[in-house]
């Protein structure tokens, strides 16, 4: 259970880092998103999630 709040503080560091060292191109983007179908912003998180889960796959010693 420790890892997992430890995961969800890291995500929260990475996004606070986004958002405090590039805020323009953050803003950018988000514009860019809403310009996109519910079906592109899926097809989009989905790819964030696969490789996200093949790093942490990686990362934790199953390759």
């Amino acid at each position: 259970m420790a890892d997992l709040w430890a995961a969800l503080c890291l995500v929260a560091v990475l996004e606070g880092l986004f958002l405090f060292a590039a805020p323009g191109a953050w803003k950018r983007t988000a514009a860019r998103m809403l310009d996109l179908s519910d079906e592109q912003v899926r097809r989009v998180g989905g790819m964030v999630l696969m490789l996200g889960l093949v790093a942490l796959w990686l990362v934790r010693g199953g390759g």
